[in-house]
């Protein structure tokens, strides 16, 4: 299939009184072509490698617009880096209100996109959002406290430890309004990281751009918020049709949770792809993956 031309214009919109930073990629010669809105997962931003879905998303004739969370890249608010699943989830429903108002996209033609964390809150937000036409959960994050669980059977009791401490001693200063006490995102599997799976420092890595630096830290308060978050449970409110890229070689989200979150919809597609967690975003993987995906959205939304 021939790509079209695209274009890529940075806009700015307002969650819960915070100014957040997005992109809104189209096909340069369509016009009012269907929306898919997408951002990040864990810690994640806009720049990470969302470029290239949107690129491509919009090369077959599907509008795309990315943001970043409060708190994260170009977006305001503070504490820097803070990963509140609840507060990411209003962000969404934002973002979607935002290009309801874009008068040169058809926002009744709307697509969720999500990876990872991401790709739980695309279910949380399609669960709440009236008239999404069609949802992409690649590697999702659905149950926070299996995936904590499997992390402290991975990490064992010093890594349950560290974390303990570090939420409370979190909590702890932001009760008194004093500034945070973060801890890395990302470690390797012999030191404290909320992610220290073997291939979680080499996968987040190869996702950032050359030029940019990353500040691997969040404030260690999300501990806690991460274990109740469990887009799982709002699954069988979706009425939209769901993409589901499973990575058969996960070694950070339990395949159960994928399972049961499969069981739970009502409408789904689930293909296997025999790569680790972070291997979606590069390469050959990243290759097949967009070609389904485009597929997917085009035979749904209309582009």
């Amino acid at each position: 299939m021939e790509r079209m031309k695209t274009t890529c214009h940075e806009q700015l919109f307002e969650s819960h009184g915070v100014s957040c930073a997005g992109r809104l990629y189209r096909p340069a010669d369509v016009e009012r072509p269907p929306i898919v809105v997408m951002a990040h997962g864990f810690g994640g931003e806009l720049t990470w490698r969302l470029p290239s879905f949107a690129e491509r998303f919009a090369e077959r004739g599907l509008a795309t617009f990315c943001f970043d969370y409060r708190t994260f890249g170009d977006s305001g608010g503070e504490p820097r880096n803070l990963i509140d699943p609840f507060k990411q989830r209003a962000d969404w429903l934002a973002a979607i209100d935002h290009v309801r108002s874009v008068s040169t996209v058809d926002s009744d033609r709307l697509g969720l996109w999500g990876t990872s964390f991401s790709g739980g809150h695309v279910i949380e937000t399609a669960s709440r959002v009236d008239d999404v036409s069609a949802v992409v959960a690649q590697v999702p994050f659905v149950d926070g406290l299996r995936t904590a669980l499997k992390l402290i059977r991975t990490g064992g009791v010093e890594y349950l430890k560290n974390g303990v401490t570090a939420a409370i001693r979190d909590l702890g200063r932001a009760i008194t309004c004093r500034d945070p006490y973060y801890v890395p995102v990302v470690g390797s599997p012999d030191e404290f990281g909320l992610l220290n799976t073997p291939d979680a420092v080499q996968g987040i890595e190869a996702l950032i751009p050359d030029d940019e630096e990353w500040d691997n830290r969040c404030p260690a308060r999300i501990i806690p918020l991460i274990m109740l978050y469990r887009p799982l449970s709002r699954a069988g409110d979706v009425e939209a049709p769901v993409f589901i890229a499973q990575a058969e070689n996960d070694r950070l989200l339990p395949p159960s949770t994928t399972d049961r979150l499969v069981q739970e919809l009502d409408d789904v597609e689930r293909v296997r792809y025999p790569i680790g967690h972070f291997d979606a975003y590069r390469g050959k993987p990243f290759e097949i993956l967009v070609g389904r995906e485009c597929e997917f959205l085009g035979r749904h939304l209309g582009g």
